[in-house]
């Protein structure tokens, strides 16, 4: 197997303790997590955002919301249950003390200083994958150049990629489309927002030019994309070998009311986001979030690129003799 991609995941610290902010910090940092801290009262409006996230550290005696934090924590699992929860506690590293209701909250809990003890369920509960550097730095590098050739004047910026558990939809537009061979089967998604997205439109730097557009035309627009960045990682990662086409499927799940879409799968989801900036200043960004998830297949052992040929290359004109 090639090496596998070191990626991050977001993760969201309830602590107002300050004397272990530096422990918090370092074992953050030496896991390849990175930590971020809600404003006091606002955890709640946090979790309800886009905010990407692949777990959430809670003190047990956490007053930043004004209350109880059990009864916060709660609150917290009824919003996002997918996100595990590691529990700080002063003096007990277990959750048996707890009563029932809020036991199966919390995925662990730990002390200041039994906190090393989380990094093997960090490695289950968010980076249970490992993905190859190839398929990591390719999928990049396709979306990237897909975006730049299909929006005009614009400035593909890229974020290094990372992990989330959470299922929020981002935007009101996401395509969906399926990715299916003998290292993989999952779907690839894309989501963004509508506003930003019309605009482009109606100013011109897509390949549809329209005054006013309307939502078919931004349907257009991201049906044209998905399928030029699918056409390219299959050309690229997927072989001609055949797949076992009986294979189980599981079923999707949208709930367009909280904004959620689920795989059957508690799976961490590799995560990249694109940012569409407009160097002149005259347009709005427009951001894109690019979601893979091998909710039916996942064997890395058998990635591989796909050799370019040179064969290849003359028939498709790319290559000529001097």
């Amino acid at each position: 197997m090639q090496e596998a991609a070191q990626l991050v995941s977001k993760v969201l610290v309830l602590n107002d303790d300050a004397e272990v902010r530096g422990h918090i910090k370092a074992f953050c940092d030496a896991h390849h997590l990175i930590p971020v801290k809600p404003q006091a009262g606002a955890a709640l409006t946090v979790l309800k955002s886009n905010v990407d996230l692949g777990a959430i550290f809670m003190q047990e005696t956490y007053t930043g919301e004004g209350g109880n934090a059990l009864e916060l924590a709660r609150a917290i699992h009824a919003i996002r249950p997918e996100l595990p929860i590691f529990l700080r506690r002063e003096a007990a590293s277990h959750l048996d003390d707890l009563p029932d209701l809020y036991r199966g909250i919390f995925t662990a809990a730990y002390t200041t200083s039994t906190i090393d003890e989380l990094a093997p369920l960090i490695d289950k509960n968010i980076f249970s994958f490992q993905y190859p550097n190839a398929l990591v730095r390719g999928i990049t590098e396709i979306t990237k150049n897909t975006l730049e050739t299909q929006f005009k004047g614009v400035e593909v910026r890229t974020e290094a990629p990372y992990m989330v558990r959470d299922r929020i939809i981002y935007g009101e537009l996401f395509t969906l489309i399926p990715l299916e061979s003998t290292w993989c089967r999952g779907y690839m998604m894309l989501q963004t927002e509508e506003g930003p997205l019309i605009k482009y439109v109606e100013d011109g730097r897509t390949h549809i030019s329209r005054d006013p557009a309307n939502f078919r035309d931004i349907n257009h627009v991201m049906g044209e994309v998905t399928n030029l960045i699918w056409g390219a990682f299959k050309n690229r990662f997927i072989s001609n070998e055949p797949v076992d086409w009986r294979q189980s499927q599981v079923p999707l799940i949208v709930n367009h009311e909280h904004r959620y879409i689920s795989f059957g799968s508690e799976d961490p989801q590799l995560c990249f986001r694109y940012t569409l900036v407009d160097p002149n200043g005259e347009a709005t960004p427009l951001v894109l979030y690019q979601r893979f998830v091998f909710n039916l297949s996942w064997d890395p052992e058998k990635f591989k690129e796909n050799e370019v040929l040179a064969e290849d290359l003359f028939e498709s004109g790319e290559l000529e003799f001097f």
